[in-house]
Order: structure tokens, then C-alpha cells, then sequence
């Protein structure tokens, strides 16, 4: 794993923070980084009740809007305020145009795009009050993906869901800016999490596909959990009051990179 990168501890501290999909893979790691950072972390998803004792979590499904009132309803009477959102709950796809249903359309649409709009609009009257008490705001970030920005085979139906979750992220910000909450999404590329893990065990060559996956990225290894946890921190944090309406690439240099190949 690559080493993190230094971090002010405590730049949290006071504040509290929602992170749905928060009970495995980039959301536990989410967690884990904003609680070491000082922040109160409620987890909000579909395993909420069956957490480590360590952590404190509503069961939430983002798909069903009473589920997200009731959750939200939760933490504000746990906590009195929302500092954080972050959008991280979501589900992946796999094929082009023509293996994806109508059905299994809707449905990673309504998880992976109305689910952050669910939540984010549950969450806006609390997001409201923690930006008016802090004089730095208040922050959501989404988590997208690096199949937002870059032309991904066999993904039609999962890319065209996380480029929606990029639009919607800068139509978010431009819409609640002046209201002192910024909104900015991570776009992770291929990360090294349970998903990838169970992924793999339905290829035919798990290890042959495990080394395609990392060899795409420019830095020949996945992304880990912790990596993008941190750059989330970032976009959280009171040290990016200037940012806002961005999307934060966490990929290996998998968009923006065109090495020749080794050797050459």
C-alpha cells in the first residue's frame, strides 16, 4: 500500500460528518479517516446495525426516500447538526448498451444518482445550520469515478451513471454555493476494495484480470481505500474553503496520463 500522505490531525474536530455506503471498502475507509481527523461519523447504510461497536450507524437504504428522512431525522437528533455529507453509496455494472435491461438501468441509476440527490436533499437543512455555524461552511462530497471522464470498455450503463454524478455535483455547487456549502466529487479509478475482490472470483483468470486492471493505471497498481479516503478529507476539509465544483482525479494517472509503452 502506498504511504499516505501527512494530514492535519484534528481539522475536524467539532464537527460531524454522514457517509452513506460507509460500512465496507472506500466508505469504511472514509470513516476510519474522518474519525481519526477528529470528526463525529454517523454511517449510513443498508448493514447500519451491524457495525464494529467503535462505530455509530443508522440503517439507511438510498433508495427509499422515507429510509433517508428517517436516517437524517437520526442524526439530528443524535448530533443537532451536519457538518459533511458524503455521497459514497453506490453499486457497479458491467457490459455495453445491449446486456443491460431496462430494469437493472433503473436500478443503478436510482442507487448511484437519485441516491445522492435523496440523500443531499434529506440532508440540506442540517448541511444549512452547520454551514451558519461554522464561519468556513459546510461540505458534500460525491464520490464518482474515473469512468465519468474517461471512455471505459464494458461499462456503458455504470459510466453513464457516474457521469450524471459529476454533472449533478457541479449543478449542486453552482445551486448552494451562497449558501455556504460546497460540493466537489473524487473520481476514483480502480480500487482495491471487497467489490474488486468478489469481481475477480467470477473471472475465468482472476489473477490474469487482476494484473489488466492494474497495468491500465500508470502506476501499475489499484488505488487504495485509504488513498481516496484522504483526498475525500481533502474536499471535506476547512482547508479547501476555495474549492468547490471540482472533481478530484485519485486514479494512478489512469485520465490524464498516456505513457509509451515499457521500454520505449
Amino acid at each position: 500500500m502506498a504511504q499516505q500522505a501527512a494530514t492535519s490531525e484534528g481539522e475536524f474536530s467539532g464537527r460531524t460528518a454522514a457517509v452513506t455506503g460507509g460500512a465496507s471498502g472506500i466508505g469504511l475507509a472514509v470513516v476510519r479517516e474522518l474519525s481519526r481527523r477528529g470528526a463525529q461519523v454517523c454511517v449510513l447504510d443498508l448493514a447500519g446495525d451491524a457495525l464494529p461497536e467503535d462505530l455509530f450507524g443508522i440503517t439507511c437504504d438510498v433508495t427509499d426516500r422515507d429510509s433517508v428522512t428517517n436516517a437524517m431525522a437520526a442524526v439530528e437528533k443524535r448530533y443537532g447538526r451536519l457538518d459533511v455529507l458524503v455521497n459514497n453509496a453506490g453499486i457497479g455494472a458491467q457490459g455495453t448498451v445491449e446486456d443491460n435491461d431496462d430494469e437493472e438501468w433503473r436500478r443503478v441509476l436510482d442507487l448511484n444518482v437519485t441516491g445522492v440527490a435523496r440523500v443531499s436533499a434529506a440532508a440540506l437543512p442540517l448541511l444549512r445550520r452547520g454551514a451558519a455555524a461554522e464561519g468556513d461552511g459546510a461540505a458534500i462530497v460525491n464520490t464518482c469515478s474515473v469512468a465519468a471522464t474517461a471512455g471505459l470498455p464494458q461499462r456503458a450503463l455504470y459510466s453513464a451513471s457516474k457521469g450524471a454524478v459529476l454533472a449533478l455535483t457541479r449543478a449542486m455547487a453552482a445551486d448552494h454555493i451562497r449558501e455556504g456549502i460546497r460540493v466537489n466529487c473524487v473520481n476514483p479509478g480502480t480500487v482495491d476494495t471487497p467489490w474488486i475482490g468478489r469481481l475477480l472470483e467470477t473471472a475465468p483468470d482472476p489473477g490474469a484480470e487482476r494484473a489488466a486492471l492494474e497495468a491500465r493505471q500508470p502506476t501499475g497498481r489499484l488505488v487504495s481505500a485509504e488513498e481516496v479516503a484522504a483526498a475525500v478529507c481533502y474536499l471535506a476539509g476547512p482547508l479547501s474553503g476555495a474549492t468547490t465544483g471540482t472533481d478530484l482525479a485519485v486514479d494512478g494517472g489512469m485520465q490524464g496520463l498516456r505513457l509509451r509503452p515499457a521500454g520505449q
